[in-house]
């Protein structure tokens, strides 16, 4: 099993596709975009195969696909698919921004996906293009759309940012009155390009809010080892979640660590990464030598993302498409 010194077991993995994005929302990287990871650099889907399936063999039950946009990369229905014939693989989850993934939806309900994550941090459409800087914003709601009309659980990010965006906390709120959705909160976090967060609301902030508007909320049971607190607003068919992000108050249940499109390990978003899966793979390591070193990285983890913030190799943060969200 992969066990870190703090005794945390680690069952899921956040994997990156790609570092590519068809979007370039301000709180992840600049307007002109980031140096993109030449595609020979990239992990290769074979390559990720193989390295789920080490995972899987040391207790990883759970695995996530991000990016970047998972959906700009060529034939990832196809690498969906195969992981999803690793019986040990007892979750695969999706996070999307929803602008190419409508044509894609049913066959991710043919794959059993366990859930999809759409990113969305305004109903406003004017609004979308400022933060997106990109006109799609009928082209995510009508993927909105899709992903309920095939039951798919979903759940919607919002990062909320002071000054940008807070006039959409309720109207997304309201989401979850009408939809089975779970409208999840997420405090901004310096993974931008630029390695600051001026636009921080906490997570208390953001319960403030929405009780303003509904009165106190149910506080609801969270799954385990769950990063968000979850509540219920009074009739609604959803739930909502606050993720602290930035405040880091879930820390020392964490069950997780994420791979770049790159190959890289990290045990924190907010450590500097180290293990590089892709050169161990690319140098011969068979799989026994590369679960050692798994198992040998996991027992750097921090503590918590402060200590691994204070352990950076760099102060200056990565953009979160370099990362994998």
């Amino acid at each position: 099993m992969l066990v870190d010194s703090f005794g945390r077991q680690i069952t899921y993995v956040r994997l990156a596709v790609t570092d590519r994005c068809n979007l370039r929302c301000f709180y992840c990287m600049p307007a002109e975009g980031i140096d993109y990871v030449p595609k020979n650099d990239l992990l290769s889907f074979e390559e990720m195969e193989r390295m789920v399936s080490i995972l899987t063999t040391l207790g990883v039950t759970k695995v996530r696909i991000t990016g970047g946009e998972p959906f700009v990369r060529r034939d990832l229905m196809q690498f969906l698919r195969k992981l999803r014939t690793n019986s040990a693989l007892e979750e695969l989850h999706i996070t999307t921004n929803g602008v190419l993934t409508g044509d894609y939806i049913q066959q991710l309900k043919d794959i059993d996906i366990s859930s999809i994550n759409l990113s969305l941090d305004t109903l406003d459409k004017a609004r979308f293009k400022n933060i997106t800087r990109r006109d799609e914003f009928d082209t995510v709601m009508a993927t909105y759309g899709k992903i309920l009309d095939q039951h798919i659980p979903l759940k919607v990010n919002m990062v909320v940012m002071k000054g940008k965006n807070e006039e959409d906390i309720i109207p997304m709120a309201k989401l979850s009155l009408e939809d089975n959705v779970s409208v999840r909160y997420i405090e901004e976090m310096p993974f931008n390009g630029t390695g600051t967060a001026h636009n921080v609301i906490d997570y208390k902030e953001i319960i403030s809010v929405l009780e303003g508007e509904f009165g106190q909320l149910q506080r609801i049971e969270d799954p385990l080892n769950s990063t968000a607190y979850h509540y219920k607003a009074p009739y609604s068919k959803g739930n909502l979640g606050v993720i602290a992000a930035y405040s880091r108050t879930f820390c020392g249940s964490c069950n997780r660590i994420r791979i770049t499109s790159e190959g890289t390990m990290k045990n924190c978003l907010y450590d500097s990464g180290g293990l590089n899966l892709r050169d161990l793979m690319r140098s011969g390591y068979s799989d026994k030598e590369l679960s050692e070193s798994l198992k040998k990285a996991i027992m750097g983890k921090h503590k918590d993302g402060w200590a691994a913030e204070a352990n950076r190799q760099s102060q200056s943060f990565e953009s979160m498409s370099s990362i994998g969200g």
